[in-house]
């Protein structure tokens, strides 16, 4: 049997956040149905920030009251503090990402404290999740690089992770938040990452920015990572980290996995008429490459 490689989309979430069209409540919520329909079983729905400072993300209480409540489907909420935890339990959210950071620069200017603060409000956040019978996972951004303070020591990265799953998270995700990483580190941080919190699912982040995902990808699968984020039509960014670019396009992961023999739930024809949804929406072209290429092998072959 082909190894099989879960796909998490984050288009609904970190794809629209640094993005300038505004899509309304009914527009996230046909982007969600469409991706569903794709075949995607784990989707970032929304975040509970602050909406003057990400307006993108206002109404995600009003788009959680609308998912359907038993089609099979993980919605995901996003939340960078005790607030957003509270904020995404109260709309129903079944599964929290809690973000955390690797370095003070980025943590202090998205979460508004630095990285020692902020693992020290984590265990009371994965607390409140879990006693309302919630998973919660982590998201550890700038694990690679930070736009403020430069590199960033694997073996920081390391002590974080450690310091991250001893609050038991169900999943810990090492985030490429600017897209600075090769795939060497990709994989010296997930090795360490495995070493740091045993038996901790791991999942791998990318974002594009200087061309280089798919390959970390490929380096995060090499290292044992099943679980990878992507966002259709290559969009995302973060408004708190300059020139960050999109996510690595989930229509050309699927390409490579496909071609590399591992499978999905997804159905790749359609993740490429969602990408193509998207640019419509937002009134540009997207950077993903397989929505824009002939299909390959051809349907009525040679």
């Amino acid at each position: 049997m082909a190894e099989r490689v879960e796909l998490v989309e984050v288009s609904p979430r970190d794809g629209l956040q640094n993005e300038a069209a505004l899509l309304t409540v009914a527009q996230k919520l046909e982007l969600i149905a469409l991706c569903v329909h794709a075949g995607l079983r784990r989707l970032e729905a929304g975040s509970f920030v602050n909406p003057q400072k990400v307006p993108q993300m206002a109404g995600s209480d009003a788009v959680f009251a609308e998912l359907p409540a038993d089609d099979g489907v993980i919605y995901i909420a996003l939340a960078l503090n005790m607030r957003g935890v509270e904020r995404a339990l109260a709309a129903g959210a079944k599964q929290i990402n809690y973000s955390l950071a690797c370095s003070d620069g980025f943590a202090i200017r998205n979460n508004g404290a630095d990285v020692a603060g902020l693992l020290a409000a984590w265990p009371a956040a994965a607390r409140a999740a879990q006693s309302a019978g919630v998973a919660i996972s982590v998201t550890l951004s700038t694990a690679f690089g930070c736009p403020f303070d430069g590199e960033v020591d694997p073996g920081r990265v390391a002590d974080i992770v450690a310091q991250a799953a001893a609050a038991g998270p169900q999943e810990l995700a090492l985030a490429d938040t600017i897209g600075v990483a090769s795939p060497r580190d990709v994989a010296i941080r997930f090795r360490a990452a495995a070493a740091a919190a045993p038996g901790v699912r791991l999942r791998a982040h990318f974002h594009n920015t200087r061309n280089t995902a798919l390959a970390n990808a490929v380096a995060a699968l090499e290292a044992g990572v099943r679980v990878l984020d992507g966002a259709l039509g290559g969009i995302g960014g973060c408004p708190f980290a300059p020139g960050a670019a999109g996510n690595v396009p989930t229509e050309d992961l699927l390409y490579m996995l496909a071609r590399m023999g591992m499978e999905t739930s997804v159905d790749l024809d359609r993740a490429i008429g969602v990408a193509r949804w998207l640019s419509r929406a937002l009134g540009r072209s997207v950077p993903g490459m397989v929505s824009r290429a002939p299909r390959f092998p051809p349907l009525n072959g040679p």
